[in-house]
């Protein structure tokens, strides 16, 4: 609903472009009830009139949820097969403008998918409506109406098709494959449907996953050593805490015991006293310097894991890996 067509505008390099502006309907529980989509049409100049046309469709649905991640790019490749043939061909990829987590990604693509399939078997179904309506309107002319026709018609010569422009077969070819014949073994037919869905190959979703679980196990090893860590560090103040209060008491005790009657045994309390603090000083001393490695440890820890995550989403940009996989 809401179409709004702009005009067609011709590029510097002869391409022609166009933006359409419309309001679809979501039935996803997680989306809201409608979304606005930005489409923009790009017929390429290697199309010929009444012969063939193809033009690429990028597709971009606002109000949706990680819509800013992803977007549709969809080519419609619309050939002359005979007088009252033509035959459809649709080509469909998405592509990621910032590359998202695996939970993140498989949710778009299983949305991605099912909604495709809804709209190209409406599209389907309204392609079928016409032409049946146009097949009886074909059959109720009149027969001297039939043969004028067929008459004109036979005095036309249609194009051949070796006489297309060189780049033609070039631009024909879908959006995600050059060849049909090297990713047959990756396509999977949907039941009810014309809609073709491409499973792609192990190689760089596979590798992407593998990094991630990996990346998650470094994560989740760090955290576990980082526990361990603080509950070392906790028994080891703990043993401390009960070590003071112990030895504290104990002189406590002595104290009241006997109370020193010389200055000699005055002196010896001292000098007991003396050593007594000295080694608790010694012991926090210790304590402190175990408790600084374990937080240089821990620090050099979340250090790793910073690099880590750093360079893991410096490999994953969506630009490099567009310009590889190109």
């Amino acid at each position: 609903s809401d179409i709004i067509f702009h005009p067609w505008k011709k590029e510097e390099n002869g391409n022609q472009t166009r933006v359409i502006l419309y309001t679809i309907t979501l039935t996803n529980p997680l989306a809201p009830k409608t979304a606005t989509v930005t489409e923009t049409q790009t017929m390429y100049k290697a199309s010929q009139e009444s012969e063939c046309y193809v033009i690429d469709a990028e597709v971009l649905t606002h109000d949706v949820p990680y819509h800013d991640y992803f977007y549709t790019i969809n080519r419609y490749t619309l050939t002359r097969v005979a007088r009252n043939k033509s035959r459809l061909r649709v080509s469909t990829e998405l592509r990621y403008r910032k590359q998202p987590w695996g939970l993140v990604k498989s949710f778009i693509e299983k949305n991605f998918w099912s909604g495709l399939e809804d709209y190209f078997r409406h599209l389907e179904s309204e392609l079928t409506k016409t032409e049946s309506t146009y097949l009886a309107e074909v059959h109720r002319q009149s027969p001297k109406e039939k043969v004028s026709k067929q008459s004109t018609v036979r005095r036309r010569k249609r194009a051949h098709a070796h006489l297309r422009v060189p780049h033609l077969e070039e631009v024909l070819s879908p959006v995600t494959t050059p060849t049909d014949e090297e990713v047959a073994h990756r396509i999977k037919h949907v039941a009810g449907s014309t809609q073709t869905r491409h499973i792609p190959e192990e190689s760089p979703s596979g590798f992407h996953l593998q990094s991630v679980s990996k990346l998650l196990l470094v994560i989740s090893f760090v955290l576990v050593l980082l526990v361990i860590l603080n509950m070392m560090l906790f028994y080891k103040l703990w043993m401390l805490e009960y070590t003071t209060q112990t030895l504290t008491a104990w002189q406590g005790l002595r104290l009241q015991e006997r109370l020193p009657q010389s200055q000699t045994e005055w002196a010896q309390l001292l000098e007991s006293q003396q050593k007594y603090h000295d080694s608790e000083l010694q012991k926090w001393r210790e304590i402190i310097k175990s408790s600084v490695m374990l937080l240089d440890q821990m620090k050099d820890s979340l250090i790793n894991l910073q690099n880590g995550i750093g360079s893991r989403d410096f490999g994953s940009d969506p630009e490099e890996k567009r310009k590889h996989f190109h």
